[in-house]
């Protein structure tokens, strides 16, 4: 993994696949490369270690006019980042960029004699696979691809051209991502559509098990048994103002920021206030279906877990006769775990490709219980392969640390929460205060963004020099004080943790020391004095804690306090979650660190 890219027409290629990589570096990457051809066939492979950037300078001093090409940022999986395990791998006339892990790759390289293997990875495996099919001449490049992908045991996504066929790529995927872009003379190849934003509005997103033979006019697509696919085109929806920083220093800052709209968005003719009544079209259960549900299981990974933690707390606190179990998703693939009738998995990923969530929904889908997706990704596999599904509408998030996804991905699960409760016949009385709070929550959202902001940049500089965090909540606010500690870990590198107040005494305040700072969540409610007794604990013993709080007649000798002023009660840890998205904001350009492609991570996750 993490980006490829690919391109045939009648423009330089070199230009789009530059600009493609571009689009998709905030996946994350440790190198890059692209390779064209011109008519005759003859090659021009170009790789770098490192930013794109690095590339760029190689291209300047190899500047074609060639016609077409492919292209790929690499997150190192099999060898260590170098200019000799970046993709384009070659193979005789085979050039290959790839997504994925060919988990056979060791055996299939014992049988490969004829290739001198030059890099560690498991894609030059493949390509030399091809190139065993290809290069006697007995197989099309298409069919040679498909009789090695015959052989091949894991995930992929890639993309393949020869110097016998200058004019044609073949793609193809199996768990991980590709997009086949539509344009007027053109066709254009990506992991992810926002590469291909700007240059057309139309795509077909590739199934698990195709492959596709493009042309510049052409798009034949067919099964790794020879069946003939009927595509689908369909309109890619984001724009290029979505995908670029909008005036503001950093994408993830842009992404905060946002969350007032893209809240609104995820609302918009979902809910009505007049009637106290939550309305989900995508789903597609009946009220009957939707009464016989007495079992939830949320599905996902790192943030969209925690979204999910988060969710079945308020689930359960307006329809107590359903169980909720919110799982990770990389654990509960493995697990032999028993799902009883009348239960519904809710499938949770921001990307809709996540590998681990993926493998989940298939396997849940196997014991015959209903999928249901929240996504943000249109198109993307798990929007597809569900039973039904919420997309959350947040637009692209750039940034590898997820934020205005959380926030959506939140509420777009409780009130599918509430259309449960709505049709076992829970009063409307009880379910009034959430669907009220709900909406007036992007309003909230805002005034909490613009209130807060300059006094966390002030407190961040005073914290930029630490190297341990504790985070603490409880109730609602523990899921919340999780993914804060998410935050500040995966951007600035922070040792950060999170535990539910109760814990304090079972080990975490042996911690509590200078080395460490605390952030506390306490929002108003039944538990705030407990949590108060909890913050004294940590004080005793000389703890340095930050405080956020709803509660306006908070007074602790703390550090420091950030006091929220809201009419939201209920769903103050969603307000509380965005003091911690800029706090580790700020922590992080306060330590000189890259925000938005933190070290060792990919934004989208589409290998074990």
């Amino acid at each position: 993994m993490c980006g490829i890219v690919g391109y045939v027409g009648n423009k330089k290629a070199q230009s789009f696949l530059i600009s493609g990589l571009k689009r998709l570096e905030y996946r994350g990457y440790d190198s890059a490369g692209i390779v064209t051809l011109d008519e005759s066939g003859a090659a021009t492979l170009l790789r770098a270690k490192g930013k794109i950037a690095n590339l760029e300078e190689k291209l300047a001093k190899n500047a074609k006019t060639d016609k077409i090409g492919i292209g790929h940022t690499r997150w190192a999986t099999h060898g260590e980042p170098s200019e000799k395990n970046a993709h384009p791998h070659q193979a005789g006339n085979i050039y290959l960029v790839h997504n994925g892990i060919i988990e056979n790759y060791k055996e299939l390289k014992e049988s490969l004699k004829d290739h001198r293997f030059k890099s560690e990875t498991d894609t030059e495996v493949l390509a030399a696979l091809i190139n065993s099919f290809y290069k006697d001449g007995k197989y099309p490049l298409a069919n040679a691809v498909v009789q090695a992908l015959k052989l091949v045991q894991g995930t992929y996504g890639i993309a393949v051209v020869s110097r016998k066929n200058p004019d044609e790529i073949v793609v193809a995927r199996s768990g991980s991502p590709l997009v086949v872009g539509v344009g007027h003379d053109e066709t254009l190849i990506a992991s992810d559509a926002s590469a291909l934003v700007g240059h057309t509005k139309r795509a077909i997103y590739l199934n698990d098990g195709e492959v596709a033979l493009v042309t510049k006019n052409s798009i034949e697509i067919r099964t790794l048994n020879s069946e003939p696919v009927s595509a689908k085109v369909e309109e890619i929806e984001t724009n290029l103002a979505a995908i670029q920083k909008g005036g503001y220093e950093h994408f993830l800052l842009k992404e905060i920021m946002e969350q007032p709209k893209s809240l609104a968005e995820t609302l918009r003719g979902r809910i009505n206030t007049k009637t106290s009544t939550v309305h989900l079209g995508g789903p597609g259960l009946s009220e009957a279906e939707l009464r016989k549900i007495k079992h939830l299981v949320i599905v996902g990974c790192g943030t969209a877990y925690h979204a999910g933690l988060l969710a079945g707390y308020y689930i359960e606190q307006f329809t107590p006769e359903i169980t909720v179990e919110t799982v990770i998703a990389s654990e509960y693939r493995y697990r032999s775990a028993y799902i009883p009738k009348d239960s519904v998995a809710l499938i949770v990923s921001q990307s809709g490709e996540t590998a681990d969530t993926l493998a989940c929904l298939r396997e849940i889908k196997k014991q015959g219980i209903k999928t249901i997706g929240i996504v943000n990704a249109i198109g993307s596999t798990i929007a597809r392969e569900v039973d039904g599904g919420t997309y959350v509408h947040v637009g692209p998030e750039i940034s590898v640390a997820s934020t205005k996804a959380f926030t959506s991905q939140v509420i777009a699960m409780t009130m599918f929460g509430i259309t449960i409760a709505q049709a076992k016949g829970v009063k409307s009385g009880v379910l009034k205060p959430y669907i009220e709070e709900i909406a007036k929550l992007p309003k909230e959202v805002e005034n909490v963004l613009s209130s807060t902001n300059e006094q966390i940049k002030t407190i961040a500089k005073k914290y930029a020099k630490y190297e341990h965090a504790i985070y603490l909540g409880r109730d609602t606010a523990y899921p919340a004080s999780m993914e804060g500690a998410l935050k500040l870990k995966e951007i600035s590198y922070i040792d950060a943790n999170a535990y539910a107040f109760g814990e304090l005494k079972h080990g975490p305040l042996a911690l509590v020391d200078d080395r460490f700072f605390e952030v506390a969540f306490l929002p108003k409610g039944t538990l705030f004095d407990k949590a108060i007794s909890n913050v004294q604990e940590v004080l005793a013993r000389g703890g340095h804690v930050i405080v956020v709080t709803n509660e306006k007649k908070f007074d602790m000798p703390v550090e420091n306090v950030v006091k929220i002023t809201t009419s939201i009660e209920l769903f103050a840890p969603i307000l509380m979650n965005l003091v911690s998205q800029l706090f580790a904001y700020y922590m992080t350009t306060a330590r000189g660190l890259n925000v938005d492609q933190p070290r060792n991570l990919a934004k989208s996750v589409t290998v074990e």
